[in-house]
């Protein structure tokens, strides 16, 4: 994905039958009603959070981590592990800017959201009001595009797409270079008859969000998103730009599978999809704004938050994952991967970052530290986010 490239990122593929699904809304503006759940984040029991990091960290063979817990009146749990750099062996500190890959999602969705609210448009506009050419135009609406149910083939999947990417990694892409990879394939399914993880509809998304606003996406989501939201540190970058200071990231993501060093690949791939950086302190804060919907209309925020069954044990929303009661998204792209969650039932917050997204044994590393970590902090609300189907695709999952 992160689900981006995986779900919670882009992800690659995965469709769910509509008869299947049932409708669920997570309640995140409720009072904690089983708080006493959540530990004192204590020191012993920090120390089974680093040993339970460090395990994932060795046998996923992940360079280097980051991890911040947290709950109202419970403490808090903020450590970093291993290196940014296996070149130089500088270590990785809390205090870096990473690629979040997917987790880009949250922001293009929360400005359409916005712009749904001014009025502008509305959530079962068809995309064919915005943008000419799209197959099935006329009946996919901005609804299913955000909720992943659109039909439309993920460019990510489209094996010339790849062989594009991995062989000029630094090659920037246009959105319109990106929908010529995914419309040449018919489409999948008839809108909102499946659960279908594409890169694709938040493409579309972006440009609805440039066309409607008249400003470039990144200065939209500057405007409108991070800046209200108290987010300094975090960007949309135009290009492969990297704030410093940053984490070297690695992926085995390439044209002969080796591992090499993605930090100065270009992430216009990913655009609305995929392509922000962002740190630890700044996805600490957007875990709870866009969990509890702080910058946009109660029922706005209610629309998004109703999730349709994806995945075994995870619903999804409008651009928002539900796994086990986890409220967020995930990232992936290559060199880096990201979690951002929110337990209401704890107003709790997990944020991880790291500096690689190859697999380890067919799941994704954020995934792996996810599930370890609340497994020890909320055994009842367990994170595990299913493997995607699909091979050969670079994030954003």
């Amino acid at each position: 994905m992160g689900l981006l490239a995986a779900p919670l990122g882009t992800g690659t593929g995965y469709a769910q039958d509509t008869d299947t699904r049932t409708a669920r809304t997570a309640a995140v503006s409720a009072p904690p009603t089983r708080q006493e759940e959540f530990p004192q984040l204590t020191p012993a029991v920090a120390r089974q959070l680093d040993r339970a990091v460090r395990k994932v960290l060795a046998e996923a063979e992940v360079p280097g981590v980051m991890v911040a817990l947290s709950a109202p009146g419970k403490g808090e749990y903020v450590r970093s592990f291993g290196v940014a750099d296996k070149s130089t062996g500088r270590p990785m500190t809390t205090d870096l800017y990473m690629r979040i890959g997917s987790e880009t999602k949250t922001f293009t969705v929360t400005a359409l959201l916005e712009l749904v609210d001014q009025g502008k448009v509305g959530l079962d506009d068809p995309i064919g009001q915005y943008v000419d050419g799209v197959p099935n135009g006329d009946e996919i609406t901005l609804r299913e595009l955000a909720g992943m149910r659109s039909g439309l083939y993920n460019y990510s999947e489209d094996p010339d797409f790849f062989k594009a990417l991995t062989s000029n990694p630094r090659k920037p892409f246009t959105p319109q270079e990106l929908l010529a990879y995914s419309f040449k394939h018919p489409v999948m399914f008839e809108p909102d008859a499946r659960f279908y993880y594409s890169n694709t509809n938040l493409i579309l998304l972006g440009l609805v969000i440039e066309k409607v606003s008249g400003m470039k996406i990144n200065d939209y989501i500057d405007k409108y998103v991070t800046t209200p939201a108290g987010l300094p540190h975090t960007v949309f970058p135009v290009g492969a730009e990297f704030p410093t200071p940053h984490a070297q990231g690695y992926t085995d993501q390439t044209a002969d599978g080796r591992v090499q060093d993605a930090t100065d690949w270009n992430p216009s791939w990913a655009w609305a999809a995929g392509a922000m950086v962002s740190d630890l302190a700044d996805l600490r804060k957007w875990a709870r704004i866009l969990a509890t919907g702080t910058l946009l209309e109660p029922k706005t925020q209610a629309e998004r938050l109703k999730v349709v069954d994806a995945l075994p044990g995870t619903g999804y929303g409008l651009g928002i994952f539900n796994v086990q009661g986890w409220i967020g998204h995930n990232g992936s792209l290559p060199g880096y991967e990201s979690l951002t969650v929110f337990l209401p039932e704890a107003q709790a917050t997990l944020v991880v970052l790291l500096n690689t997204d190859t697999a380890a044994e067919g799941e994704e590393p954020s995934t792996l530290f996810g599930r370890a970590i609340t497994e020890i902090v909320t055994p009842q609300h367990v994170f595990d986010l299913p493997a995607q189907g699909g091979a050969g695709t670079p994030p954003p999952r």
